[in-house]
């Protein structure tokens, strides 16, 4: 059996979740709602305040879906009443960030500037010139805009100069050792 799928998934108060015809999931909460598609084999029940997934057979297929159903589940209930937040820190001499509007506006040691627009379902902050917060509800749209944007310029591992994530570490690497003679 799944350590993860069997687990129950207490919903919080001010959080509902209800479950349409083809396991179509709608969680509605004080951070946003969200809706989602999931295996229509699995079996999910909402009772009060718990959500409960169920797999209909022990075939490998179902063993496989049942404990990603639920994270799935989860990570929706989490996302309507906490929110996911990812962190960047931006490192190099004239590297800098900063917020037009709803772009995010970067200087990266390129010729130009690079805009990026905030997509629905994300807000972007920039606290500080080197440090960029991506946040919403959706832990999908959150870690994807995140990846976009660090792979504008991904940290390399001489200097470290570029974007990171905040609880990344760079494995860095000696550099040349001088003229032979």
């Amino acid at each position: 059996m799944s350590r993860i799928g069997r687990m129950p998934i207490t919903v919080p108060a001010g959080v509902t979740v209800t479950v349409a015809e083809n396991n179509v999931v709608t969680v509605k909460g004080p951070k946003g709602e969200l809706t989602k598609a999931l295996r229509p084999e699995m079996i999910i029940e909402v009772e009060g305040n718990v959500v409960s997934v169920k797999r209909p057979s022990d075939s490998k297929m179902h063993t496989a879906m049942h404990g990603m159903t639920r994270a799935l589940l989860n990570n929706m209930v989490v996302g309507v009443s906490e929110g996911f937040k990812k962190t960047l820190e931006i490192n190099g001499v004239g590297y800098r960030a900063a917020k037009e509007g709803t772009n995010l506006v970067m200087n990266l040691g390129y010729s130009h500037q690079i805009i990026m627009p905030e997509i629905d379902g994300i807000t972007i902050e920039v606290p500080n010139a080197n440090q960029v917060v991506v946040s919403g509800p959706d832990k999908q749209k959150v870690g994807q805009f995140a990846a976009n944007v660090r792979e504008k310029r991904p940290p390399e591992p001489y200097k470290g100069k570029g974007i990171k994530y905040s609880d990344e570490t760079i494995r860095r690497k000696v550099g040349k050792t001088g003229a032979k003679k």
